[in-house]
């Protein structure tokens, strides 16, 4: 793998679409502690998961006070 914008891109979509598809964070198919590319795909892949979540919990309705 490249760590190039393009890989960046893929690997954040790749993330958002996990979400979609209901995979739990910790399912991220890279290696936090392997090596500069593992560690690359592992950071924008969460990056995309969380970016996902995040979108999803503003559509949310805001329930206070339950």
């Amino acid at each position: 793998m490249q760590m190039t914008r393009q890989a960046f891109l893929a690997l954040t979509q790749e993330g958002k679409a996990a979400y979609k598809a209901g995979d739990p964070s910790d399912a991220c198919p890279y290696d936090r502690l392997g090596n500069a590319e593992q560690q690359f795909g592992h950071r924008y892949w969460t990056r995309g998961w969380v970016e996902a979540r995040s979108a999803a919990e503003a559509d949310q309705p805001a329930t206070a006070g339950q």
